[in-house]
């Protein structure tokens, strides 16, 4: 069985004084229910650790650099993060893709040093709008899993989140005939590369304008394993229905 997972993604919201919210999260959701990471900026990933000892809340980065250490001004690494006792990390989120640049090449590196260091990649894959209208949204969603995801995936070292990016922070939701078809096509492109065993492990997320007042009906979908949401999880107030709804599909 996949244990289903809520992860949220700060961006570069937050600060010290906003981690109060994960002590609310943490006093409020059910341990046997499902799992549940935060992606803080990376300014906040040690304190933010520290902060969720012994709760059942997990702390990931959101994007790693391929390299251990260099002249990277500006970046972090895998080895970096892992010492801040954050256990997760997001990769190839389509505002790196877009606004750096970041290739299919380079998210699968990003992968494999996150794996070096024990880290849980959360790769995100996901078509623009111009691809919808194209009729090519389960190409392009193929070519990122083909160039993105490194050999030896399983459901212990990876979670994949589709995310259609004109979805993103627009309120604009697919169609849950839509979110449905782009899942179980992820899941037979994984089943199909990895075999049966280690396909059916991954977890997939769904990730664009995940809120309280449409988590339920998402989780509906087969092959929706979780969310990857953004704005809804910077207030506990906001994401706590998201995880009951994900709790009670």
């Amino acid at each position: 069985m996949r244990r289903k997972l809520a992860a949220g993604n700060w961006k570069m919201h937050g600060s010290v004084s906003a981690l109060a919210e994960l002590t609310t999260l943490a006093a409020q959701i059910d341990p046997q229910g499902c799992e549940t990471v935060i992606c803080p900026p990376a300014t906040l990933l040690f304190h933010a650790c520290q902060l969720v000892t012994s709760t059942d809340i997990a702390i990931g980065a959101q994007c790693c650099h391929p390299q251990p250490h260099g002249p990277f001004t500006g970046d972090v690494s895998a080895r970096m993060i892992a010492e801040t006792g954050a256990s997760y990390v997001i990769a190839g989120h389509s505002e790196r893709r877009d606004r750096y640049a970041e290739t299919d090449a380079e998210v699968q590196a990003q992968i494999r040093a996150a794996w070096k260091e024990n880290l849980t990649a959360i790769l995100c894959v996901g078509e623009s709008g111009e691809d919808r209208q194209a009729g090519i949204t389960l190409d392009t969603i193929a070519t990122q899993l083909a160039g993105s995801l490194p050999d030896g995936a399983n459901g212990e070292n990876v979670v994949i989140a589709y995310e259609p990016i004109w979805a993103i922070g627009t309120g604009d939701v697919p169609t849950l005939a839509q979110i449905g078809e782009v899942h179980d096509f992820i899941r037979a492109q994984l089943v199909r590369r990895f075999g049966d065993t280690q396909g059916k492990t991954i977890r997939l997320l769904y990730g664009g304008s995940v809120k309280p007042s449409n988590a339920a009906e998402i989780f509906t979908a087969e092959n929706v394993d979780g969310a990857l949401v953004g704005g809804a999880s910077l207030q506990a107030a906001d994401f706590l229905p998201i995880i009951q709804a994900l709790n009670d599909a």
